[in-house]
């Protein structure tokens, strides 16, 4: 596919969220293990309307895949300004890497943030069936073998490795923020795809609290394991009312969601809200203004 540069973007769209691309562009490329920048989504393709999100494809040296990763909450929090730490993207098409959504405020909005981490192999692949927009291409370092199994093998447990209470909780929080985006947009379809997806993360947020060992996949059984106790029996009232409301949201119902949820985590798992409390307030005021 064809590649797209920095400058024909800006003279063609100059979107609004060029100044905080760039900004965030510096900051990752500040890093030696980062070998591409490109931007890809809606700023690619010069669609961009100002609910759109900034979409990031960072390339990085295949040996140092893992550890970047696990920087990256610190360096979009500290240097970014990122509210919360990132949300593990489960909505992503699988391109050989890793997702993560940040939201960062900017501007007096709250911005969400796409990364999707891949390794240096991986690059070439991937511009030939991507549209994106060029920032940085350094020539990465030769990958050995051995690197390249690290990255795929990091990759694959990263996705698989089972959801915290807190991932779970920023889960909710910045699914509201895309559905607040697509009933803004009149993006029913995919508003009622993440609406369920929202219901989908109260019913692990559950069952991750009450009964991580759970012997029974997906929803079966959620009463006869759950409901033994008054804190289980309050929490499934919890997911009757979210199941029991619209199929498409609207926004008044995508925030009593956020306020539920975060109820139902005070009541089955108050430890995953540790260190988050005034990220949260703050949330909730930018929320307030979409």
């Amino acid at each position: 596919m064809p590649t797209l540069h920095l400058a024909e973007l800006t003279f063609a769209n100059r979107p609004a969220q060029l100044p905080l691309l760039s900004r965030l562009a510096d900051i990752l490329a500040a890093s030696p293990a980062v070998t591409h920048l490109l931007v890809r989504g809606s700023l690619a393709h010069g669609t961009a309307d100002r609910l759109s999100d900034v979409d990031f494809v960072v390339g990085v040296q295949d040996a140092d895949l893992p550890a970047f990763v696990g920087s990256l909450d610190d360096l979009m929090s500290v240097e970014a300004g990122a509210l919360l730490p990132g949300w593990r993207d489960t909505i992503v098409a699988d391109l050989g890497g890793v997702g993560m959504v940040f939201l960062v405020p900017d501007e007096g909005h709250l911005h969400q943030i796409d990364l999707y981490v891949v390794p240096a192999s991986r690059v070439p692949s991937l511009r030939a069936t991507v549209a994106t927009a060029v920032l940085l291409d350094r020539e990465p370092a030769l990958a050995p073998a051995e690197g390249t199994a690290v990255a795929e093998r990091f990759a694959v447990e990263f996705l698989s490795r089972p959801r915290t209470c807190a991932e779970l909780l920023i889960e909710h929080l910045v699914l509201a923020v895309l559905l607040h985006k697509r009933i803004k947009r009149g993006q029913r379809f995919v508003a009622y795809s993440e609406w369920h997806r929202l219901h989908t993360a109260t019913k692990d947020l559950i069952k991750t609290a009450l009964v991580p060992a759970s012997r029974f996949w997906g929803w079966y059984q959620l009463r006869e394991e759950i409901a033994l106790t008054p804190i289980g029996r309050a929490c499934l009232g919890d997911l009757e009312a979210a199941i029991g409301g619209p199929a498409v949201p609207s926004a008044a119902d995508v925030d009593a969601a956020v306020e539920r949820t975060l109820a139902l985590v005070e009541r089955a798992c108050p430890e995953a809200m540790k260190g988050l409390e005034d990220a949260v307030m703050a949330y909730r005021t930018y929320l307030e203004q979409m």
